[in-house]
């Protein structure tokens, strides 16, 4: 699979989202996907993209997952529009290539796009997947890394 940084526009959704605070634990994020996936079976709505947000301060993490109809949210899930974004994007296969050497390459790229002034700041970063990574191997390994920018 060719890996290359992108620079495009992202459309936005509603998301069910549940926010978390402390340090990153993989099993957090497990629980909190797990959650919005009973909610979305409870208000009868269908889930659409999974999103993992490095939520705008350290130690705060959002799970998100997208949904097509009418819900209120419930307990500590929200309701939210993600607005349509400009993003640094790159898709590639956890298992072929370490998710380490791909953020550092796209922030290094990101710095490179400051310098010529293409965009003007990074906001937050964000993780994107088809469908539930634990159970879809063909979402796995279509992971997609986004750095949300300012132009």
């Amino acid at each position: 699979m060719p890996i290359d940084f992108v620079l495009k526009r992202y459309p936005g959704c509603r998301a069910a989202t549940i926010t978390r605070k402390g340090p990153w634990k993989k099993e957090n994020l497990r629980a909190e996907f797990r959650a919005l996936v009973a909610w979305a079976r409870k208000n009868r709505v269908r889930p659409g993209r999974w999103f993992f947000i490095e939520g705008g301060g350290m130690n705060r993490w959002i799970a998100a997952l997208e949904f097509r109809g009418k819900a209120k949210g419930s307990g500590p899930i929200r309701v939210r529009t993600l607005p349509t974004e400009w993003v640094a994007s790159v898709v590639f296969d956890p298992d072929e290539l370490a998710p380490r050497v791909v953020y550092h390459g796209l922030s290094d790229w990101l710095r490179w796009r400051r310098k010529d002034r293409t965009i003007r700041r990074v906001a937050y970063s964000r993780e994107v997947y088809s469908a539930d990574p634990w159970t879809h191997p063909a979402a796995w390994s279509r992971a997609e890394v986004q750095f949300v920018v300012r132009k």
